[in-house]
């Protein structure tokens, strides 16, 4: 081979790892917008799904995932998700989080106009198999005893584990997996009623 078809060769290597890389990134820009609404209405399920989990059967007719208004807590947007039947406002959904023994646990609640749970879910964590995992409802049913709570049912000094002096039962071994659920729930309760004027749009 002499010198200038090995030049002419190696020139035309990089052209058409250049052409194939151009053809790739297209195909994959194709396929990603084709498949982008797919993926947005099946997220948007499981969100519904979610969010209906932790409602009473029947208690709303709106779809709330478009009846929303956006909150800050602590330097993180909340996005409120209002329940309705009517025109009535019946309740309302969002997720808070508390740190866990091994990581963020992610909680969602719901919560009716007089400032009572209506129904919790553990919606992410990373807590261990056998121990933490059982703040799954799939796997529990501790997180039921959350239903119909206030702030002031139990009174705040009772919001806590039992190792606490408060009213919920913690887990053999794993006492800081539920007492972060607590604390979220709390927290919880706590944002909705510092703006429940804004979450209902009866702010000034």
């Amino acid at each position: 081979m002499n010198l200038d078809t090995l030049r002419d060769k190696l020139g035309y290597q990089p052209l058409l790892l250049g052409i194939v890389a151009l053809l790739a990134s297209g195909a994959l820009a194709v396929v990603s917008d084709a498949t982008a609404p797919a993926i947005a209405a099946a997220e948007a399920k499981d969100l519904r799904n979610s969010l209906s989990d932790v409602l009473p059967a029947g208690l709303a007719d709106n779809d709330f995932l478009k009846d929303t208004v956006e909150l800050d807590r602590n330097g993180k947007t909340v996005t409120i998700y209002r329940a309705r039947q009517g025109e009535a406002l019946k309740a309302v959904l969002f997720k808070v989080a508390e740190r866990g023994y091994s990581g963020e646990i992610q909680v969602l609640m719901a919560v009716d106009m007089d400032g009572r749970t209506l129904g919790v879910r553990v919606l992410k964590h990373t807590e261990t198999p056998g121990l933490g995992d059982k703040i799954e409802v799939k796997k529990d049913s501790w997180v039921l005893s959350f239903n119909g709570k206030s702030l002031l049912d139990p009174t705040p000094e009772r919001w806590g584990v039992k190792k606490d002096n408060g009213v919920f039962d913690q887990f053999a071994g794993a006492t800081i997996t539920p007492r972060a659920v607590v604390k979220a729930v709390k927290g919880g309760l706590e944002f909705f009623t510092a703006h429940k004027a804004e979450i209902t749009g009866q702010a000034a």
